[in-house]
């Protein structure tokens, strides 16, 4: 009597053929895809013990488990490159900016010997005897503006660099302060000031830097308002 014996090794199934080395040789990266985790899974169904079968739930499990952690891998990966993408556009538009005056909350403005200091000054109800002050370095005051009575609201200012006596003041940062009355009290008056935009940092935690004559780096979320230019 011949007997049938089957002598293929259960356990042979577990190897990869020559065909599915090569292919996996020429992969990318060495993580799972889609595809080798149902072949996992149906060389666990394979192997499981008849006694005690996979429950359906379990399966379900494992495949929702997986497809959750690739879709989350895939997210982030668009998640990348929509902010990549972002950076970029950032960039070139902040590049636009360059040679450009923006204003700033600082009352510190820059006299670089020719073009004039030029700010802002914001009231909050009609004020009078309104008095622009500018300080050097060593807090002497070298030249006021007098603005007379102001309505509500914000007013534009410019200093030609010229001391109380008309003679030029030398480059430099120069403080600028102002000073009203309001219902008979003095007040102190908010002074902003516009900065020239020399280049412009991307990338970082800060995201856009505005680098500024002289003044030096301010974040873009911080400027107040742009304008075209000196003058």
């Amino acid at each position: 009597m011949v007997n049938n014996i089957n002598n293929s090794n259960p356990l042979q199934d577990l190897y990869w053929t020559p065909e599915e080395e090569a292919r996996a040789a020429t992969k990318d990266d060495s993580r799972l895809g889609q595809e080798d985790f149902f072949k996992l899974l149906t060389q666990q169904l394979s192997m499981q013990d008849p006694t005690k079968p996979v429950e359906n739930d379990q399966m379900i499990a494992q495949m929702t488990s997986f497809t959750m952690a690739e879709g989350i891998t895939d997210l982030s990966q668009q998640f990348k490159e929509f902010a990549d993408s972002m950076t970029s556009n950032q960039a070139l538009q902040a590049s636009t900016l360059v040679g450009r005056q923006v204003l700033i909350p600082s009352d510190v403005g820059y006299f670089n010997g020719n073009n004039p200091v030029e700010g802002m000054i914001a009231t909050e109800q009609t004020t009078q005897n309104v008095v622009i002050r500018v300080e050097n370095e060593t807090g002497q005051v070298v030249r006021t503006i007098d603005m007379g009575t102001l309505p509500a609201g914000q007013h534009r200012y410019s200093w030609d660099g010229l001391n109380a006596d008309g003679n030029p003041l030398p480059p430099g940062d120069y403080k600028i302060s102002a000073n009203g009355r309001v219902g008979g009290a003095s007040e102190d008056l908010i002074a902003l000031t516009y900065a020239n935009v020399e280049s412009v940092s991307t990338g970082g935690q800060r995201g856009v830097v505005l680098n500024l004559e002289s003044i030096g780096r301010i974040d873009l979320k911080d400027v107040i308002q742009i304008t075209n230019g000196n003058g």
